[in-house]
């Protein structure tokens, strides 16, 4: 059996955009790539509304830095086949000031930790895939939260590729999926499931 690691936030979470609420476990992308892949898969969901890659929150709390976790999490699931990182769109909030290079070498860092974790099979590392963040929907702009986050995230793929190629698989979730109409920073039922099924199509790729 091979063990994959969903490393995200919110969006692995499973946050619904209607109402805050969290969406029942099958509708979730994670499960989908479950299904998708089937019993010789084990399928690890590690989301967290709010999480960033390596940066505080004054706010909500520091224990939303993925970077604070992620060691931890690898070792308590070891050995672990892939790790799939999906994170970067709560970088993009108004209170960082980050730009998306800023954001893309961040990625960078959450990459180099699993690189270097040797919590892989036989105490090697585990592979890791890179979700692209989708470009974030035009609702965004009317929370102060996501004040300018819109233009920014629109040079998520150009930022993500020019930094982490040839240092982890690339997924881009824009070429499948839009955030959500109704905030412009969720995804809703079909984008999880169509994102579930291009995910496991690349894992499949990645573990053959």
């Amino acid at each position: 059996m091979k063990t994959i690691l969903c490393y995200g936030d919110s969006n692995t979470w499973g946050y619904n955009p209607l109402d805050g609420s969290r969406y029942k476990k099958k509708i979730r992308w994670t499960n989908i790539l479950q299904e998708e892949l089937g019993s010789e898969y084990d399928i690890i969901s590690e989301g967290l509304n709010g999480r960033t890659t390596v940066w505080d929150d004054p706010i909500e709390g520091e224990f939303k830095n993925g970077k604070k976790h992620i060691l931890t999490c690898l070792n308590s699931h070891k050995p672990i086949d892939l790790v799939i990182i999906f994170l970067g769109t709560n970088d993009l909030k108004y209170k960082f000031s980050l730009t998306t290079y800023d954001i893309g070498k961040s990625v960078e860092v959450m990459v180099n930790i699993v690189n270097k974790s040797e919590c892989g099979i036989n105490c090697n590392s585990p592979e890791v895939l890179v979700i692209i963040p989708p470009m974030l929907g035009k609702r965004s702009e009317e929370t102060l939260l996501f004040k300018d986050a819109y233009s920014k995230s629109l040079e998520f793929s150009k930022q993500f590729n020019n930094i982490l190629k040839g240092k982890c698989y690339l997924l881009n979730a824009s070429d499948f999926i839009i955030c959500s109409s109704i905030d412009g920073i969720h995804l809703e039922k079909e984008a999880h499931f169509i994102l579930g099924k291009a995910v496991a199509n690349n894992v499949k790729n990645i573990c053959k």
